[in-house]
This record gives C-alpha cells, sequence and structure tokens, in this order.
C-alpha cells in the first residue's frame, strides 16, 4: 500500500525542467514593452508633430451682431497648431474679451475643427447717450447705438457712465422679475435710489418697487393688484413692502 502511494505522490510531483518553461521569457517582456512604447510614441507624434490632427478650420457658432470672423481672430489660434496643443482655455478667455461677448466655450472638434460657440450680450434697457439713444445689457454694455427711442425697452436715467453701474444691474434685475402682465409695458425705470426702484408704465401707471430683494413675492402681489384695480394714468401701487402693499 505505502509503495503504491508512494508511486503516485512521485507521478505528481512537478516533472524536471518545468518550472523553467512557466518562468517568464525575459525577452518576450522586453518586446511588449517596446511595443507599448513604440505605440504610445506613434500616437503622441500623431497628436502633437504630424500633420494629420491640426486646425484647419476654426467654427464658430451663437452669433447674431457678431461678425463670426472677428470671434475666429479673436481667439487667435493659427491653423496648422495641433489640435491637442491648443490651450482652450486662453482661446475662450480671448474671445471674451470681445465687447458683445458675454461668455464663450471652445473646444476641439477632431481631427481639426475648434469649435468655439458663443453667447452674445443682450439688451434689456435703453439710456440718453447725446442726441440719441444706446441699448444697453444689465452690465451696462453697450450694445447699439440709434437716433431713434428703440421700442420695448424701457429707457433708464442714470448719472455717470452706465457700464458697471450698479443702478444698471439693480433696473436689470427687477425687468427679469416682474410679471408677465407689466414686463412688455414699462416704459421707463427710476433706478437713481436702488433702495427706491420705480416702474413707470406705458399707460402712465407708477409702481414702487423698492429694493430688488423679495421679487418673486412683490411679482405674484403685483399681479394681484393689475388684476384688481387695472393701471391708469393716476394709478400708483406701492409693493416696496409686499405684506401691506398698496394701490393708490
Amino acid at each position: 500500500m505505502s509503495a503504491t502511494i508512494g508511486r503516485t505522490a512521485a507521478g505528481r510531483g512537478t516533472p524536471a525542467g518545468s518550472t523553467g518553461r512557466r518562468r517568464s521569457d525575459p525577452w518576450k517582456v522586453a518586446f511588449v514593452v517596446l511595443l507599448i512604447v513604440a505605440v504610445l510614441t506613434v500616437v503622441t507624434w500623431v497628436l502633437l508633430g504630424s500633420r494629420l490632427l491640426v486646425v484647419r478650420d476654426v467654427e464658430v457658432s451663437g452669433t447674431s451682431r457678431l461678425d463670426p470672423e472677428r470671434v475666429a481672430a479673436a481667439v487667435d489660434v493659427a491653423t496648422g497648431t495641433p489640435l491637442a496643443r491648443v490651450d482652450t482655455d486662453a482661446a475662450r478667455r480671448r474671445a471674451e474679451e470681445l465687447r458683445l461677448v458675454e461668455s464663450a466655450e471652445v473646444g476641439r472638434g477632431w481631427p481639426a475643427t475648434l469649435r468655439v460657440e458663443v453667447v452674445e450680450r443682450t439688451p434689456v434697457l435703453a439710456v440718453r447717450a447725446g442726441d440719441g439713444f444706446r441699448l444697453i445689457d444689465g452690465d451696462g454694455v453697450r450694445i447699439a447705438d440709434t437716433d431713434q427711442r428703440p421700442d420695448n425697452y424701457p429707457l433708464i436715467s442714470v448719472s455717470g457712465e452706465p457700464e458697471g453701474s450698479p443702478a444698471v444691474a439693480a433696473a436689470a434685475s427687477v425687468l427679469a422679475r416682474v410679471p408677465a402682465a407689466v414686463g412688455g409695458r414699462i416704459d421707463s425705470v427710476d433706478a437713481a435710489d436702488r433702495a427706491a426702484i420705480e416702474l413707470t408704465l406705458e399707460s402712465g401707471a407708477t409702481v414702487s418697487w423698492g429694493t430688488t430683494e423679495r421679487a418673486e413675492r412683490k411679482s405674484t402681489i403685483l399681479t394681484v393688484l393689475l388684476n384688481e384695480h387695472p393701471p391708469g394714468p393716476d394709478r400708483h401701487y406701492d409693493v416696496s413692502a409686499p405684506d401691506m402693499a398698496v394701490v393708490e
């Protein structure tokens, strides 16, 4: 019995020379490493050094007032630049330096296109400028000039330069929150005192809005007051303290 077991155990042992066969072949490992390095080298060359994946076109979208070619020139990425090397953040900042650009996004469109998507500034107010008028956005940035007072843009009177004016920002904030029943009927905004903003409607009615705080509540109350007391030349609505609104 013991002899049989001994032969069986011997038969199950590792055959001579099998350890060497299972050991990794150093030449095979070296070949795999060299292959990986070669592939990475080729990929790096294609991305950064070859003429295959370079900027051939600058595609601009989102423009209405702006000339797309002007945006492409502002981005200032030369054709032939490897697409992978383009600093998209720097290109975006250059696009946003344009006066009419509110924000921009720059991305790669493989294999050879640089994509620039801009959001243009939009006018929300009009301000007197010499003998004419100027359309401005909520930051007071000039969008366009006109000899005639433009329709659909409330007139605001401000002291000093409109661009960067807190009064303009406050007025734009109110216009963005007034109820739909009022939005298209505002003739002018008085924001000289940002704590006592007042709206004048086309009907001649006035609205004391107060500060820019609690805008949603003021909008709800004003909608109710307008329905119950239609606006007229002598009508005055005071929602500056929305919990104690007054109609005169």
